[in-house]
């Protein structure tokens, strides 16, 4: 009954005083002074919608302290915000790869939820599906890619004996580019040099493996919380530009959500296309350079050249015929999926005009690489709808037109 009376009398005091229970006890209102008469104030202005007090009266900004501590402190933050970014660019990038997946993912969790499935229920469920399919092709390929790997191992002596030979193809092409000596310097550099490539190959296995955990880690919960996240990120906005910032926000999520979806969807059939073509043919290492094209097919055009280009050169390897015809079902493959399957994949989610695509691949390669090339569209998408919806309406308003002419006009 004490220990009772004793929360109830501090819960009355802190209910009249401000002053927390937990916090500088005993309580002394008069040792405290003018922190007991604040106290007081604070718990007269608690109320059921504000319980920590209404927002306080706006400092004043054309004050000079204000101004002189806002400039220091905007280049101090500037300074800390580039140091930062320098120093965690590896993990801001998973992070921005998690969310990125996330939104890809999240029109499939929105299709689920809007047919009556929880949303704690949608996300495992799309997270497992994905991870099933992953997990279905590679059990799939592995026994293929080994096999075809190990063929490959065995064949690469009969290629350098080739090399050598300036009676064969290759032969004639080493003796043009000079490919035995580069090999021979190599080869003399000892040991040392091929073990530390070794190790760098591993590291960077190693490497991408757990990045790859990483990555999925932060998409499954990105793709959990998700609407606590877009919530929260519109909070930011001022309240006035709350709506207009929803409406772009949301329309740039769409059009991140359609690309992922729509590039999958697209390298599937992609992988299909070549892999039955190669087996038609007889190229060797047809499931190996089918999953090769796939994989560099997610990087547009850029992606597409190299993987024909290596594609070509498989068939080359068969005979001239057959490299020629491999190089024509590649380009009419490409015209098919450019003018055809991407249209109606992608529809409206992303209109962008090719100098724009090209130029934005280049950027993002040149940055940030491969994962740079893949953010490189649906970032170039979401600058354009800004600059389309908000840069151009400011920059065309008829009012300046207007006084323009008003300052002209003779007086």
């Amino acid at each position: 009954m004490a220990r009772s009376g004793e929360r109830r009398r501090q819960a009355f005091l802190f209910r009249t005083t401000g002053h927390h229970p937990l916090l500088g006890q005993p309580h002394d209102p008069v040792a405290e002074g003018p922190i007991a008469d604040a106290e007081a104030v604070a718990g007269a202005v608690r109320r059921p919608g504000t319980p920590l007090g209404p927002p306080g009266r706006r400092f004043d900004r054309r004050s000079p302290f204000v101004v002189g501590v806002a400039a220091a402190a905007g280049v101090a933050v500037t300074i800390g915000a580039v140091e930062i970014l320098l120093v965690a660019a590896q993990a801001l990038l998973l992070v921005a790869v998690g969310l990125f997946l996330a939104i890809g993912l999240e029109p499939a969790v929105s299709w689920l939820v809007r047919h009556r499935c929880p949303r704690a229920a949608a996300v495992p469920g799309v997270l497992g599906g994905v991870l099933l399919l992953l997990a279905a092709f590679v059990a799939a390929a592995i026994p293929a890619l080994v096999d075809q790997g190990s063929r490959l191992i065995a064949v690469l002596p009969q290629w350098v004996e080739q090399v050598g030979d300036p009676g064969t193809p290759l032969g004639r092409l080493s003796e043009r580019l000079h490919l035995q000596q580069a090999v021979q310097q190599v080869l003399d550099g000892g040991g040392p040099g091929l073990a530390s490539g070794v190790i760098a190959v591993g590291e960077a296995v190693v490497g991408t493996v757990s990045s790859g955990l990483v990555v999925l880690v932060l998409t499954a919960y990105f793709l959990a919380d998700l609407p606590r996240v877009r919530a929260t990120l519109y909070r930011f906005v001022p309240a006035p530009r709350r709506p207009r910032a929803i409406l772009l926000g949301d329309q740039i999520m769409v059009k991140v959500g359609g690309y992922v979806l729509g590039n999958a969807v697209l390298s599937a059939v992609a992988a299909v296309a070549m892999v039955v073509w190669l087996v038609a043919l007889g190229i060797p290492y047809p499931l190996l350079l089918a999953v090769l094209f796939a994989l560099l097919d997610l990087v547009p055009v850029i992606g597409s050249l190299i993987a024909g280009a290596l594609v070509a050169l498989a068939a080359f390897s068969v005979s001239g015929p057959v490299g020629i015809a491999t190089v024509g079902y590649v380009v009419a493959y490409k015209l098919v999926e450019d003018y055809l399957l991407t249209p109606r994949v992608f529809g409206r989610v992303l209109r962008l005009p090719a100098v724009v695509t090209i130029c934005a691949i280049l950027l993002g390669g040149a940055l940030l690489g491969l994962v740079g090339a893949l953010l490189a569209l649906p970032t170039a998408a979401a600058i354009m709808l800004l600059v389309q919806e908000v840069l151009f309406p400011r920059l065309d308003r008829p009012e300046s037109l207007s006084r323009v002419a008003d300052r002209s006009a003779p007086k």
